[in-house]
């Protein structure tokens, strides 16, 4: 038998939707395979998170994200990669869970914000692309990521459920559960995931420390007197272990807390269309060690950092016209950071209980906004918003403050052209973005660079213009950006000591996609992004951009039966600015990669309206390649890797799924 199949354990998931009972539409399942999602709006991709995607995701947001053209990962392993789009990561990237902000609280990046998001358990996923909204937050240059829950009234008592459960290669084992009771005044919810997998092997057959245990639970109570109401109370916890690639420690404890009351009414007057208030609060006590997942050293250190985090937000809805929409609101957040560490000598183990909590750095920030969209007609429309933020960080170590006031904002021309089967837009946005945790934390001063004093915000214009289109068999959209970045935050890791820096930058990029249904039953879709950045300070590259990137997708689907191909196309990167790169621990280039390209496949058999099965098999050809953006990993006892070599991706890897819905 070939020593590769032999190793190729089956994948095997199941997936139970009980559908509410209360409503008066017939269950239906929707998407096959989702290979690729495109744009729909400008600047817009919406993709349902509950529908089979190829290649298979990990548990977490990030490696979600990944199969949308545009993001990238950091990648440390199996889990809890950094996500980056257009070649921006950390905080110019928010992620918003229900409406509010969510953030990580390892220093060394073990935790990004979605590492604490499990796709499964959210009815779609909203990305925003550029500095093109004032409504989520500031400093999010980037973009925004929303994760949103539908909670529609019940017409009538009833219930609804959904379900998967994951058997797949490498020993993943997934289990998600979402259920909703109630009547049309009052409902309640509750959910859980947990995922599971062993380390994986990558094309050539070498192990990599990459295994991980998540698991989440979360529960809603709502109020919904009628249908342009609701009142909900929702609140969840989270925790797990995952083991890491990259570094000299693991994490063995992501517990999170998180509450979340919000307030949501609509059609109040022909004047007040809308009012929402949220109040949310999310703590998080994340612990690392070099000893729980990985073969114990001479000396057993331990780090536990936490971090909590409280805010509100309040925004009106105002229709003052039938052409014009405005939209005013506030939102303040508060948060702090505490760590403390422990170390002592085999065979003894560390007791972090037994030392105080250290307070490093707190944050506050108070914003007001306003966005405006201005109809002229039909088939054009202006959009534009401001928003104002102050920003308070405490230095608690040495007891000292620093403040600033940034200002942010964007406008926006959409219009339809062809008879109204497209539209094109530009946009042009501003977003200033005050220093994140981890930035202020790297900002020592070391060899002259920047301290905790003399920091500067990051402060971002950009120009975004694209146009979309759908004509008979065809539909598709194109859209490029181009920006000027004023003291850009760059990190020095390598050589010691690592050092923060301000820099003038520029990044520009395209990006597309195309979808031909060429003939009865049959599509295929291509995507394209590419991105470029330059440090013009240093006349150098600007460090950890990903190279350009295509997939090509070939379906078949006549409501029956399902047949797909994807091949993934990722050239060399050879633009490197060697020792630099963004706030994720030791996150920097080290050198060029070579392109690569990989074969999927997917299948799928839909026996009825109710019952979906789909399979599949990812890197078909068992290709040995990294990521660009992954980090160089960490010399581990009991893995043959030496340090500094790269971690490549998992090889071929089969899976299955079923879905089930029912009335």
């Amino acid at each position: 038998m070939n020593k590769n199949l032999r190793r190729l354990p089956l994948a095997v998931a199941i997936s139970l939707a009980l559908p509410a009972l209360a409503s008066a539409q017939d269950a239906m399942l929707g998407s096959v395979v989702v290979t690729a999602p495109v744009t729909e709006a400008p600047l817009t991709v919406t993709t349902d998170p509950k529908a089979p995607r190829q290649p298979l995701p990990a548990h977490d947001g990030a490696d979600y994200l990944k199969a949308i053209p545009g993001f990238s990962v950091i990648r440390k392993g199996g889990a809890d990669g950094d996500p980056v789009l257009r070649g921006m990561s950390g905080s110019r990237l928010g992620i918003v869970q229900d409406g509010y902000e969510v953030h990580g609280g390892c220093g060394g990046r073990m935790d990004p914000p979605t590492a604490y998001v499990y796709p499964e358990s959210f009815d779609r996923v909203t990305v925003l692309k550029g500095p093109q909204t004032v409504l989520y937050g500031s400093g999010n240059s980037a973009g925004i990521v929303l994760f949103e829950r539908d909670n529609p009234r019940l017409a009538e008592a009833g219930w609804r459920a959904n379900g998967s459960l994951t058997v797949g290669s490498w020993g993943r084992n997934d289990q998600v559960f979402d259920a909703k009771a109630g009547n049309p005044d009052f409902f309640a919810r509750i959910g859980a995931t947990r995922s599971d997998s062993n380390n994986y092997k990558d094309g050539s057959g070498r192990e990599v420390h990459s295994s991980y245990t998540r698991w989440s639970t979360d529960a809603a109570l709502g109020w919904t007197p009628d249908d342009d109401t609701l009142l909900e109370l929702a609140f969840g916890r989270s925790d797990g272990e995952a083991a890491y690639a990259d570094r000299g420690m693991d994490g063995s404890k992501f517990a999170r807390e998180h509450v979340n009351l919000k307030l949501d009414k609509r059609k109040l007057s022909p004047l007040v269309s809308r009012v929402e208030a949220q109040l949310f609060y999310s703590y998080i006590d994340h612990v690392m060690d070099n000893y729980s997942l990985r073969r114990p050293m001479a000396t057993r250190n331990v780090s536990n950092p936490d971090r909590e985090t409280w805010g509100a937000r309040a925004a009106l809805t105002l229709t003052p016209s039938d052409n014009v929409e405005l939209v005013l609101g506030a939102d303040l957040k508060d948060d702090t950071h505490t760590g403390r560490m422990v170390s002592v000598a085999a065979p003894a183990f560390p007791d972090r209980n037994a030392v105080a909590r250290t307070k490093d750095y707190s944050f506050e920030r108070h914003g007001v906004f306003g966005e405006l969209r201005y109809s002229f007609d039909d088939d054009s429309r202006l959009i534009g918003g401001v928003r104002a933020d102050r920003h308070e960080v405490r230095k608690h170590s040495v007891s000292r403050d620093q403040a600033d006031t940034l200002g942010s904002g964007f406008v926006r021309y959409e219009a339809a052209f062809d008879e109204g089967r497209g539209t094109w837009y530009a946009g042009l946005g501003h977003a200033s973005r005050f220093p994140d945790f981890w930035e202020y934390m790297r900002a020592s001063g070391a060899g002259g660079t920047r301290t905790f004093d003399t920091l500067q915000p990051e402060k971002t214009t950009q120009l975004d213009i694209g146009a979309l289109w759908a004509a008979g068999d065809l539909a598709g959209s194109v859209s490029g950006f181009y920006g000027k970045i004023d003291d850009h935050i760059l990190i020095k890791w390598m050589p010691a000591p690592v050092a923060v820096r301000n820099v003038d930058a520029t990044v520009y990029g395209l990006e597309g996609d195309l979808t031909w249904r060429f003939a009865s039953n049959w599509k295929a879709v291509g995507t394209l992004a590419w991105v470029r950045g330059t440090n013009d300070t240093d006349n150098k590259a600007l460090a950890q951009q990903p190279p350009l990137e295509g997939r090509v997708s070939l379906d078949y689907d006549d409501g029956r039966f399902s047949y797909g191909a994807m091949v993934r196309l990722v050239a060399k990167q050879d633009r490197v600015h060697i020792g630099y790169g963004g706030i994720v621990a030791n996150g920097a280039d080290t050198g060029t990669t070579p392109g690569f390209a990989t074969l999927s496949l997917n299948a799928g058999w839909r026996h009825s309206k109710h019952v979906l099965m789909t399979a599949g098999i990812d890197n078909v050809f068992d290709r040995t390649y990294r990521e660009h953006l992954s980090k160089s990993g960490a010399a581990i006892p009991g893995y043959i890797a030496p340090s500094g070599a790269p971690i490549n991706e998992p090889g071929r890897t089969f899976w299955l799924k079923a879905q089930v819905a029912l009335d």
